[in-house]
């Protein structure tokens, strides 16, 4: 019974620490973080539709050319 007392309370120590750690060592509030991720994903969605859009045009170019007739 006292292991098993003893297991919990250093259980419960252990979460109390590290609960302290996180919130201690946290870039950011919980807001502030969202919206640099939110901030990020959108910078990152932006700059893959700028990519497609560039290899399509640059594909569109490329099947242009390969449908001139040659001469």
């Amino acid at each position: 019974m006292r292991q098993i007392v003893g297991f919990i309370a250093g259980a419960m120590c252990g979460a109390v620490v590290g609960a302290v750690a996180a919130l201690l060592l946290a870039p950011a509030s919980g807001p502030e973080l969202r919206q640099q991720v939110r901030t990020r994903v959108d910078d990152l969605l932006a700059e893959g539709r700028q990519a497609a859009e560039d290899r399509r045009a640059e594909l569109e170019a490329q099947l242009a050319a390969l449908k001139r007739p040659a001469g």
